[in-house]
C-alpha cells in the first residue's frame, strides 16, 4: 500500500528496530537479509573492484553503504564505486556514484530492474549492473547519449568495465564457488 504522503530520508531514521530500509520514489521498504549465494558474490566482486582501485582515486562501498540520489530515493546497493570524494559524506554518498552493481534477489528484481534502474539513469550513474545468481548472468547498463545501452555477459565471462579502463572482471571466479 502506497502511503498518503510522500515518505522521506528521514522517515527511514527514525525507524529504531534493526532492520535496513531503501526509500523508492518516497515509499519506504524494509531490504530482506542477503543469501548466502548473494554474500558470495558480492564479497568476490568488492574484491576485484577493489584491487583495481588500491592507489587510485575511486572508491569501492560494498551494503551497507548509503547513497542518497535526491528526496524521494535512498539506496542501498550491494556495491558501489565513487570516484567525486565531495559526495562522501559521514553516512554514505549524496549523488551519483560512477558504477553501481545491484545482486538480484526475487524480493527486489522488480525494482532493481524498472524502479532503480530509471532512477540511476536520470541521476547520472555512468555504469549500472545487475547480477543474477540464479541465471548466472550480468546485465550491464552503460550510460551513453542520456541512455542506458545493455550488455549481457555469462558466468563464464570477462567483463570489461567501460567506465573504468584496465579493469576486467572475471565473472568465473565471482560465480565458481557459489554454494
Amino acid at each position: 500500500m502506497r502511503p498518503e504522503k510522500q515518505q522521506t530520508y528521514e522517515d527511514i531514521e527514525k525507524i529504531d528496530d534493526g532492520n535496513r530500509y531503501e526509500l523508492i520514489d518516497g515509499v519506504i521498504y524494509m531490504m530482506s537479509p542477503p543469501t548466502s549465494s548473494h554474500q558470495d558474490i558480492s564479497t568476490d566482486l568488492s574484491r576485484q573492484f577493489s584491487t583495481f582501485f588500491r592507489g587510485k582515486p575511486c572508491k569501492v562501498y560494498a551494503a551497507p553503504f548509503k547513497v542518497k540520489l535526491d528526496e524521494k530515493n535512498y539506496y542501498e546497493p550491494d556495491l558501489s564505486v565513487v570516484c567525486d570524494k565531495r559526495k562522501i559524506v559521514k553516512d554514505g554518498c549524496v549523488g551519483a556514484p560512477d558504477l553501481v552493481v545491484e545482486i538480484l534477489s526475487p524480493s527486489t528484481a522488480s525494482h532493481d530492474k524498472v524502479k532503480k534502474f530509471n532512477t540511476y539513469l536520470k541521476a547520472g550513474v555512468k555504469e549500472y549492473w545487475l547480477v543474477d545468481p540464479e541465471d548466472r548472468t550480468v546485465l550491464v547498463n552503460i550510460l551513453a547519449n542520456g541512455e542506458y545501452v545493455l550488455k549481457t555477459y555469462g558466468e563464464n565471462e570477462i567483463i570489461p568495465v567501460q567506465t573504468f579502463e584496465g579493469l576486467n572482471i572475471n565473472m568465473q571466479e565471482v560465480f565458481e564457488d557459489i554454494w
